[in-house]
């Protein structure tokens, strides 16, 4: 998918339509490319430089970000230097403190010394000094799986996925019914099975009369990031039929509009398979990652992650858990300091399940585990090894289980780690607080910090106003105590709050003194309390 920023959507005749790119933007999409890959070698600001005259020379702009956003997942960018920055970056503040910088001599003789105490040249050293920023970072190369033509197709796709991650429902028909019910149940959506009185085409290579009904992301009680990915993901499914109709329902900002779709349109599924089923090395495994999955914590369940070294060997857990409450790439705090003085950075829990095996097999697991150093490690033990007190005693997690993990006793452990991180990165942060937004969602302002709600629970905001999930500044209140008044729609009122990015419209209606006399399910007048 691409980010909402990146959308290109038309609203005409009061619509939802994806501004697909068709064969005419196939030079385009070759330039994308041939931009990439002729940067192969350069740092990330020269491709960003080159990526920028492209946009001055497009019709839209977004298009070309979208295809290199899509290219962007196939680059590698890596820090090129003799010497590791954080370690140049050090030696370097600390020759400076001792000469006494002042002037350019000054620092010349810093880096010299610098230089001689890390044995290197003065000049790699002032190169390794910054390497690790990002527009520093060198392209090391682009694997593309795409050619322009097939650039453009996933381009299609991922548009038409992002605009259905809005979406409150999804009725599909298809000419490979049993294909899309097996995958939505795979993606463990929400769905009913509708057989219209009108019966619709049938017969092979035709559209079932059969209407698949998906529940949408936006539509739950709580709307969840991962089930609106899966959702996404459905549409891979859909377009590998021959013949098919999708029609959704779109929540655009509170407007409710139709999106359709079907075979018709350029939206195809590029040489990939449409889902890949995870394999697994036992059925206790798969059948913790489905329960798991289920849960919607605040961590992402990752398989067979990165290899740990345990001594002279190496270890692949089965998985591990990453801390990821914000569900976003956080760059940096807002007051420019690195996100890591007061986020979770890449924390993990390694996750090891140890089922049926020989006593010999057990015993070179528990070597392993011994080796591990300054990693978290929880293991899942079969109750019948008895070998639950020899993996506690080498400071790693133990959960017994018999024919199935407890994703309870698993959720359990992860949920004091949780309060470890939070209390960890709430001490770090100041305890004041001062935005520059004069309204922004304490979910925002979390993740723009890097860390979870729950640390900004105790800090205080001096310029702002705490109304219920949102700070709001005194003037902007103000402002919509004279905008807001008893008997106009929810809808005006709501568009007024979000003239002031304020999306919580029943805290502050209700501080306000006003509330809402619903006219059903689709709006209501505002009244005073």
């Amino acid at each position: 998918m691409l980010t909402k920023d990146l959308l290109r959507i038309s609203r005409a005749g009061g619509g939802y339509h994806p501004q697909f790119a068709d064969r005419e933007y196939r030079p385009l999409a070759a330039r994308v490319i041939g931009t990439y890959q002729g940067h192969v070698g350069e740092p990330r600001a020269n491709l960003e430089e080159a990526l920028t005259a492209l946009e001055r020379d497009a019709d839209d702009f977004k298009l070309i970000r979208g295809l290199s956003a899509l290219l962007e997942r196939e680059a590698t960018f890596e820090t090129e230097t003799t010497i590791e920055p954080a370690r140049a970056r050090r030696a370097v503040f600390e020759a400076a403190e001792a000469v006494g910088v002042v002037s350019e001599d000054d620092r010349a003789m810093a880096f010299i010394r610098a230089s001689e105490s890390l044995d290197v040249s003065a000049d790699d050293l002032e190169t390794a000094l910054y390497a690790d920023l990002e527009e520093r970072q060198v392209l090391t190369g682009v694997e593309s799986r795409w050619d322009p033509d097939e650039l453009i197709a996933q381009y299609n796709m991922s548009l038409a996925q992002t605009a259905l991650f809005d979406a409150t429902e999804l009725r599909v028909r298809s000419s490979e019914p049993k294909a899309l019910i097996s995958a939505v149940k795979r993606l463990r959506l929400m769905y009913e099975i509708h057989r219209p009185k009108g019966r619709h085409a049938t017969g092979n290579g035709s559209a079932s009369d059969r209407t698949v009904v998906v529940t949408g992301p936006t539509h739950l009680f709580r709307s969840s990031r991962r089930y609106g990915t899966r959702f996404a993901r459905l549409l891979r499914t859909v377009a590998n039929a021959s013949e098919w109709h999708l029609e959704a329902t779109i929540d655009d900002r509170g407007t409710e509009r139709t999106l359709e779709l079907s075979h018709e349109c350029p939206v195809r599924v590029p040489d990939a398979e449409p889902i890949a089923d995870v394999s697994y090395d036992s059925s206790v495994e798969s059948d913790f990652a489905a329960r798991f999955a289920n849960l919607d914590l605040d961590w992402n369940l990752v398989r067979e992650p990165e290899p740990l070294a345990t001594g002279t060997r190496v270890m692949i857990p089965d998985f591990a858990f990453e801390y990821d409450p914000a569900g976003a790439t956080r760059e940096g705090t807002p007051d420019g300091t690195d996100s890591s003085d007061g986020g979770y950075g890449d924390f993990r829990v390694f996750f090891e399940i140890v089922g049926f095996w020989t006593p010999e097999y057990v015993e070179k697991k528990l070597d392993q585990l011994a080796d591990l150093e300054d990693v978290e490690m929880l293991t899942a033990v079969d109750e019948s090894l008895g070998v639950g007190e020899e993996i506690a005693a080498r400071d790693h997690r133990a959960i017994p289980y018999s024919g199935t993990v407890r994703v309870k006793d698993v959720a359990d452990v992860l949920r004091e780690y949780e309060r470890q991180l939070v209390a960890e990165s709430a001490a770090r942060l100041p305890d004041e607080l001062r935005p520059d937004e004069d309204a922004i969602a304490l979910d925002v302002l979390a993740t723009n910090y890097g860390v979870s709600a729950d640390a900004l629970a105790d800090k205080s905001f001096p310029e702002h106003e705490r109304i219920g999930r949102t700070l709001v500044r005194p003037t902007i209140i103000e402002s919509l105590s004279e905008e807001i008044e008893s008997g106009m729609t929810l809808a005006d009122a709501e568009a007024t709050f979000d003239d002031h990015d304020i999306t919580d419209s029943s805290a502050i209606l209700s501080h306000l003194g006003y509330r809402v006399e619903w006219d059903g399910l689709a709006g209501g007048t505002i009244t005073e309390r």
